[in-house]
């Protein structure tokens, strides 16, 4: 299983014993809230092949005034995951400490302001097209306790860890697609015929590449020279490998491109305008 939220030194510890997680037991489970978690604003995000996104998570946290957090035996934050919770497919940890602002205290309680930034690394992280969904949200919290003097003939590990989750409306994750635009010929005589062609391609992570998109509807559009907007022409419907074909009078000097809007699970893209020269 992929390392759980917990810290370097945690990670650190369960990777030289090869200890797996335990889960933690209600009865031994700190009384912690996460509540308004908000990632990256509700917006979704767009990966394509390689690089890295950074994801914003804002959230309230609220332990018991006697819980310390030290981010050095004791983790506290919020992560992405696919899945169950008790079961994640997949899962995006937090990498570096939360940024917390006391808001609110009792005798019992601190009430903390937080945010934090995930990294998605899309080679590291995105493993398959099935990560192209609504990815949710989990506060967790960890604890080590470790001896490993051994002077004494005796080491000890002792770890556990709680997630909560749900939470908030989590984050969409969408593959990012591209499109191309190629009208001919060019010149062509005012009037005459033009045929536009291009492609419809969107990322797939499994190969680290992209693939043509099919069965996709993409708009033409064309931008008189001189003009500041585009115009629809018309709706074209991708083929086989997201091949897009149709044809237009020419009327004037202008760019021609394809659009399309995205889906549940893909980005939107726009192809670069190809300009025609009308004679």
């Amino acid at each position: 299983m992929r390392k759980p939220a917990i810290g370097i030194a945690v990670s650190g510890a369960l990777a030289l014993t090869g200890l797996v997680a335990p889960v933690a037991s209600a009865t031994t489970s700190p009384d912690l809230v996460f509540s308004d978690v908000t990632v990256n604003s509700g917006k979704a995000v767009v990966a394509g092949a390689t690089g890295t996104l950074k994801v914003p998570v804002t959230y309230t946290f609220t332990r018991p005034s006697d819980l310390t957090i030290d981010y050095k035996s004791t983790f506290a934050g919020v992560l992405l995951y696919r899945g169950r919770l008790s079961r994640m497919a997949n899962e995006i940890d937090p990498e570096k400490v939360p940024t917390c602002t006391t808001t609110a205290t009792t005798d019992t309680t601190v009430t903390q302001s937080c945010k934090e930034t995930l990294t998605i690394d899309v080679e590291g992280s995105l493993y398959s097209d099935s990560d192209a969904t609504t990815w949710k949200a989990a506060g967790v919290y960890s604890k080590i306790d470790q001896d490993d003097d051994d002077s004494d003939g005796h080491i000890s590990l002792g770890y556990t860890y709680d997630a909560w989750g749900p939470l908030g409306s989590g984050l969409q994750i969408e593959r990012a697609a591209k499109l191309t635009a190629d009208a001919t010929p060019e010149p062509v005589k005012k009037g005459a015929t033009l045929t536009v062609t291009g492609k419809l391609t969107r990322v797939d992570w499994e190969s680290s590449g992209y693939a043509g998109y099919a069965s996709q509807k993409a708009t033409l559009q064309f931008r008189a020279k001189g003009a500041s907007g585009y115009t629809t022409l018309k709706t074209v419907t991708s083929g086989t490998g997201g091949a897009l074909k149709t044809t237009t009078k020419a009327t004037k000097d202008g760019y021609y491109r394809y659009v399309f809007a995205g889906t549940a699970t893909t980005g939107a893209a726009k192809a670069a305008g190809d300009y025609v020269d009308v004679r």
